[in-house]
């Protein structure tokens, strides 16, 4: 029998623990989970590279044994035939996501006949956007508990003159 291969797209600049919550429940669902950074032309300037955001998944997925992380700058469909994917797993937060979600997944279904699974996250991450972390720590506010460590290190240095919790790396 074929294994079961999820990809998980999405910009991840930067990666939280929203998506590390949808990571990690598709790893318990898959047999194995390909989280795709993808450089997306119509959102603004980039945080962080695609290498960099790609390090610091890994690092915040170390522990689970069947993910691997890719970076593209195409499709999603074409990304989900490369890995072998049957299935694009996508994070809901709010009623709000699913008008766009629903969209997109009717396209990459119409392009590639490729399922798009829904994954509801908890209501302790339901709040939590990439844009929201970036403006919060650009100005000093303190995002060590809604991002991995890995992040929350990479967020202090980029911010360093903005806050005064990226000074002491041992808290992280």
């Amino acid at each position: 029998m074929a294994a079961r291969v999820a990809l998980y797209p999405g910009s991840f600049d930067p990666f939280h623990n929203g998506h590390l919550e949808i990571v990690e429940r598709a790893a318990n669902l898959y047999d194995e989970v390909v989280v795709a950074a993808v450089r997306n032309p119509q959102k603004s300037q980039p945080l962080f590279s695609m290498e960099k955001r790609q390090e610091m998944i890994a690092n915040a997925l170390s522990h689970l044994s069947n993910v691997s992380i890719v970076t593209v700058s195409t499709l999603v469909v074409n990304v989900a035939r490369d890995v072998g994917a049957s299935v694009i797993v996508r994070g809901l937060r709010a009623v709000s996501d699913f008008e766009n979600e629903l969209q997109m997944a009717q396209m990459n279904h119409r392009l590639s006949g490729i399922e798009t699974i829904f994954i509801p996250t908890g209501s302790s991450h339901s709040f939590l956007a990439s844009r929201l972390l970036r403006e919060v720590a650009r100005y000093g506010g303190d995002v060590r508990d809604l991002v991995p460590a890995p992040v929350a290190k990479a967020l202090g240095e980029v911010f360093a003159g903005n806050n005064d919790w990226s000074e002491n790396e041992s808290t992280l």
